[in-house]
């Protein structure tokens, strides 16, 4: 089913072209002055410099050409536009088809392709914390997204579960705990099946490894040192890093399970290295290699750049490898697995040129085909009402599961208040609205800016938040039980006031803004929809008295309207990551 928009600009372009005009000026946006028109064209004033006529007549020249019935209005005015006004029979049966056709229209533009969604990246050193938070949902948002819009879609959470950071916790362990026997070289028997540590152990023990190398040399080097080990498959510390990943991986899934968001496959760098020879067996075969002080590294300037990109650095001096080695490793292992025609990465805005690096590396080598899409969203930080990072109260990092919680714990003690919802009913309605209160209040932020997480704000049943597109949802699902008669999109007649064509019409842009969030890789798009969206549908909703409507037909078609407008919010939300409860 095609965007409204495009067959708007179609028919606008085929009038241009009837005209005598060249059909690339018919394009028609989204009207930005709705007090005098619906949609708009400017291509006359564009074209009146390529055929040397006023821009006012080459308007009227195309509307003269337009058809009439599409329209309640359609006019050209001074100095040159074409105003339009969508008729009421034109929208009633877009609509009407939008409503029966799959996924209400929206075109399956990935049917047949497969893009991998890299949106986890959480170090398993450590719980997940308040700074995991905008990659899960943001990553999760697109997957679903593309999932909607026909693509295989595989979430991958691509652990940190290789690096220095094992190293750092299996020294700082040894000297906390020396009887341990994964430090013992003459230990011969079965490790013990329970890892000698929890995940809050673990949230200590890190930082402070962490902190004691950048003081003490030869704790650093022990650390350096039992990576080595770890990595050159040593018995002991392979068994205690089975214990950190089993700890921590758990512990994520529960976390992850708690928000809402899912991962396809739970793969880290670790997976990564036995496809490492291959990558720079192929990089080298290429000659794209040269050595700089010792290291490998692969020059990726080109002569265009504005700034310098620096060499990527694929093995240093002393034969170690890097985060860019293990990420083009496992581009070698999702080709080899997936095929994907499209990659998308979420991670800070700080790795921006990491990214690019690898990237160009992947596609002068041939890891990746000339077509295959590489995208890397750089996110912004949440931040708090001071501007800067959000923290505990203490000025720690907070953990996710706190978050989660506080939120929750806030959103129930606002519903006790008004006493909305039964004691049984608490617990899950609380939880859907914590979470729509906590998702689009990041979501419907651009995902490469800043913002501050404002909790008052982002609970308000008002305004443009969360809880105000569940309380629509719900509102309108409490109209049709009353109403209780089945619902056809054949009972929909065209609008008889203003409040009622306006929600039509947001209704139909649906496909449009999706495939803006599509195009864009901005969830905040769709959340822009939504709002939009459920404004009308509450303006609509204080406009027109259903229930007590006296013409049957007139009454059927308004259940018809907002039982759509139920689907399309729904539809979205889910998109979104999340859900709406029965009641509020």
């Amino acid at each position: 089913m095609e965007k409204i928009l495009d067959i708007i600009t179609h028919k606008m372009q085929a009038a241009f072209e009837a005209a005598g005009y060249d059909r690339s000026y018919g394009r028609v946006t989204v009207s930005n002055r709705p007090d005098l028109c619906e949609y708009q064209c400017n291509g006359a004033l564009a074209a009146a410099k390529q055929y040397h006529c006023a821009p006012i007549q080459i308007a009227k020249a195309v509307v003269a050409q337009l058809n009439a019935q599409d329209y309640s209005l359609v006019e050209a005015v001074n100095p040159g536009f074409i105003n339009l006004k969508l008729s009421g029979q034109f929208l009633r049966t877009y609509l009407e088809e939008m409503r029966t056709a799959p996924k209400f229209g929206a075109a399956q533009i990935g049917a047949g392709k497969t893009v991998v969604v890299d949106y986890g990246g959480a170090n398993v050193a450590k719980p997940l914390h308040i700074g995991h938070l905008r990659p899960a949902i943001i990553g999760e948002s697109l997957k679903r997204l593309y999932k909607y819009l026909g693509y295989n879609a595989i979430g991958d959470v691509h652990l940190g579960d290789w690096g220095l950071q094992m190293g750092l916790i299996m020294a700082q362990l040894q000297d906390e705990k020396p009887g341990l026997p994964y430090f013992d070289p003459d230990f011969t028997g079965e490790y013990p099946a329970e890892a000698p540590f929890t995940i809050s152990e673990l949230e200590r023990i890190y930082p402070a490894a962490s902190a004691r190398s950048k003081e003490d040399e030869a704790f650093a080097a022990r650390a350096h040192e039992e990576t080595f080990r770890l990595q050159h498959g040593e018995r002991g510390e392979r068994a205690l890093w089975q214990h950190i990943l089993r700890v921590s991986v758990e512990d994520q899934k529960r976390n992850y399970d708690n928000l809402g968001v899912s991962f396809d496959v739970w793969l880290g760098e670790s997976d990564a290295q036995k496809y490492i020879p291959q990558m720079l067996e192929t990089v080298k075969a290429k000659g794209l290699c040269v050595e700089s002080e010792g290291a490998l590294v692969v020059p990726v300037q080109e002569e265009t750049d504005a700034k310098e990109v620096p060499p990527c650095i694929l093995v240093k001096s002393d034969g170690a490898t890097l985060y860019a080695t293990t990420d083009l490793a496992t581009i070698v292992q999702r080709e080899q697995d997936y095929h994907p025609k499209k990659y998308m990465y979420l991670t800070d805005k700080r790795q921006n040129l990491h990214f690019e690096q690898i990237f160009r590396v992947a596609k002068k080598a041939g890891l990746v085909g000339p077509e295959t899409v590489l995208g890397h969203i750089g996110f912004g930080t949440m931040n708090g009402k001071d501007g800067k990072p959000f923290k505990t109260r203490a000025g720690g990092v907070m953990r996710l599961e706190t978050l989660i919680a506080d939120v929750t714990d806030y959103v129930t003690s606002k519903i006790k208040e008004n006493q909305t919802v039964s004691d049984d009913e608490l617990p899950q309605t609380a939880k859907c609205i914590a979470m729509a209160a906590l998702k689009y209040g990041d979501l419907s932020n651009m995902p490469t800016k800043d913002y501050v997480f404002d909790l008052d704000r982002f609970s308000s049943f008002e305004g443009n938040t969360g809880p105000y597109i569940l309380y629509t949802i719900v509102r309108i699902k409490s109209i049709l039980a009353k109403y209780g008669k089945p619902v056809s999109p054949a009972q929909l007649l065209s609008a008889c006031s203003a409040e009622q064509k306006q929600l039509m019409l947001v209704l139909s842009r649906m496909a449009d803004a999706l495939w803006s969030a599509y195009r864009d890789s901005a969830p905040n798009t769709v959340c822009a929809y939504i709002y939009e969206l459920a404004t009308a549908a509450n303006k609509f909703y204080h406009d027109v008295k259903i229930l007590t409507e006296p013409d049957p037909a007139r009454q059927a078609s308004y259940a018809a309207l907002i039982d759509l407008t139920r689907g399309v919010l729904e539809t979205c939300i889910d998109l979104l990551g999340f859900s709406a409860p029965e009641r509020m």
